[in-house]
């Protein structure tokens, strides 16, 4: 495929850099300012805001979600030799794309549920990683897929009605386990603990939950319902790092609901 990049920030040189080593070409780069640099890591050239795109068969924008509506209608008259446009965002559907497609451009949405840090390391991280994909007709669907498969990606369907869900679901999953890790790694430095030594429990516990679910992984005193346990750890945290108990109490709230034990433990909680 012959593919133009708007947006090389991290996730579009991610898939871009991933789409040229699977075997696609990379024909321009367009930025909100001059992306000469991007486009010599990806061996491509540099476009401009005020000329015809060259002919591609796949529009790649890779900009911030409150900009992709700007971007599609900035581009609708300049991508006449574009076959199919499609965005990242996981929270909007391929609407916001129709200015592209009034004049019969095939448009479509692609979210790679993947972290990419940085170009490098997302470009290696979507191997593996799966891929929300949805498409205005079948056949761009299609090509979409095949896009996935050449970059070692497992594509599945994004119903658009339920964008915002899905996204706050890969919202959690990502950021709200970090938020719990860092939790856990500040109670470790309060009590001279090396924080190295969770990462086998965790790496345990994460694999436990993708594997029989989350709901069975749970382990530890408010999963087996030890209400003593869990008050000498609250009025411990409470007496030698204050700042961590509301964080700690929404956490373990959170654990009791899950484990079916919320009004056992709501008063500790309190």
């Amino acid at each position: 495929m012959r593919i133009i990049l708007v947006g090389p920030g991290r996730a579009g040189l991610s898939v871009a850099r991933a789409a040229s080593a699977g075997g696609h070409e990379i024909v321009g780069v367009l930025g909100r300012s001059p992306a000469d640099q991007a486009a010599r890591q990806l061996d491509s050239v540099a476009l401009s805001w005020d000329e015809l795109l060259p002919a591609a068969d796949l529009l790649l924008i890779a900009v911030r979600d409150d900009a992709i509506g700007e971007v599609a209608d900035r581009l609708a008259a300049r991508a006449i030799g574009v076959r199919g446009a499609v965005h990242l965002s996981g929270s909007l559907d391929a609407t916001v794309l129709e200015p592209i497609a009034r004049p019969g451009i095939a448009t479509g949405t692609f979210h790679p549920l993947q972290t990419l840090p940085d170009p490098e390391t997302g470009s290696r991280r979507l191997a593996g990683a799966w891929v929300g994909i949805s498409a205005t007709d079948p056949g761009f669907r299609e090509v979409l897929t095949e896009l996935a498969a050449s970059l070692s990606m497992t594509p599945f369907d994004l119903s658009e009605v339920d964008l915002p869900l899905y996204h706050a679901g890969a919202a959690a999953a990502a950021n709200y386990v970090v938020a719990s890790l860092a939790l856990a790694e500040r109670l470790f430095g309060a009590a001279g603990a090396p924080w190295e030594a969770a990462a086998p429990l965790v790496r345990a516990v994460t694999e436990n939950a993708l594997t029989i679910g989350p709901g069975s992984a749970l382990t530890g005193p408010i999963a087996r319902g030890d209400i003593s346990t869990v008050r000498r750890q609250v009025a411990a945290i409470t007496a030698a790092a204050p700042e961590l108990r509301p964080g700690f109490t929404d956490m373990g709230r959170a654990v009791a609901r899950l484990a079916g034990r919320e009004e056992e433990f709501r008063e500790v909680f309190e």
